[in-house]
């Protein structure tokens, strides 16, 4: 029995890579991110805080620090580890957030119309029309440079875009034969959005959870970079604008982290981008036609 279910998995996982070879690949590099981030503390001893070696350590010359170390002599490894919880906490608990009050807000939107339609879709617009980055800088600053302050910032400036999504979705629901029947039984217009209107509108607000975890692991690292992130955790945007002074001599520093931002917010395009497709039956018919 357990040899026939590991087979149909197999096939299963077969048929994915093959309809959403981009979900598949996303999924993969995802998962090592995700190893990474979990397993710190088995994969190195050190605080990564701590100066626990002897400063400019090139990655491959010591085996106490396969990654080598700064220039105050942390260890990167231990930044890149725990550094990778930081901004996938960060990115998921941002994407999450934005999606949710995306998500409520288009649906609320798309179904009641007229004016509360046009009063929300013009506090979306406003919140749109400000530049992302410079609000997410002034918040932290006014507040105080701390990872729920980023996080709060970050789905602030986003979930405009998740709520543009679900509202074309809640139009398209609203006129479902389901939601006219519900309002013909006496149900609350409330609880058609809680039990009819919402559930069937999501799939476009999962689907820009990644892409907006993307988008807020590399606000982090830019905040980070120039000094305004939380300086309680060390976090690749930190790392990153520590090595910018020995870029010339010791360039591996900005390089390893670099790296590792590229990495994730490229898993999680690709997660976003198959996700989408496999959500887009039309968009997988017409690939099969043209194939």
């Amino acid at each position: 029995m357990s040899h026939v279910l590991s087979v149909s998995h197999t096939r299963h996982a077969w048929r994915i890579a093959r309809e959403a070879p981009s979900l598949f690949a996303g999924a993969l590099l995802f998962v090592a991110v995700l190893v990474i981030a979990l397993s710190a503390r088995h994969l190195t001893a050190y605080d990564p805080m701590d100066m626990v070696g002897t400063p400019f350590v090139w990655p491959g010359t010591d085996r106490a620090f396969p990654l080598g170390t700064d220039m105050m002599g942390r260890d990167i490894l231990s930044g890149i580890a725990y550094g990778a919880r930081v901004s996938l906490e960060i990115g998921i608990a941002a994407g999450v957030l934005a999606a949710l009050a995306g998500a409520t807000v288009g649906a609320v939107a798309g179904f009641y119309g007229g004016f509360v339609d046009e009063a929300l879709m013009r506090l979306t617009e406003f919140f749109q029309t400000m530049p992302a980055l410079l609000f997410t800088i002034v918040m932290v600053v006014v507040v105080r440079p701390s990872v729920p302050t980023i996080v709060l910032s970050v789905a602030l400036t986003s979930w405009p875009q998740v709520a543009r999504l679900v509202r074309a979705e809640a139009l398209r629901v609203s006129r479902a034969e389901y939601v006219q029947a519900a309002r013909v039984i006496g149900m609350s217009r409330a609880r058609i959005v809680v039990t009819h209107v919402l559930p069937n509108v999501m799939t476009p607000a999962i689907v820009m959870i990644s892409i907006l975890a993307g988008n807020a692991i590399l606000t982090e690292a830019v905040l980070s970079f120039l000094g305004l992130g939380d300086p309680n955790v060390v976090t690749w945007g930190s790392m990153i604008g520590s090595g910018r002074e020995a870029l010339q001599t010791a360039w591996y520093m900005t390089a390893i982290p670099g790296g590792a931002v590229l990495v994730t917010v490229l898993a999680l395009n690709l997660l976003g981008n198959g996700l989408n497709d496999l959500a887009n039956p039309r968009r997988h018919g017409a690939r099969r036609g043209g194939a």
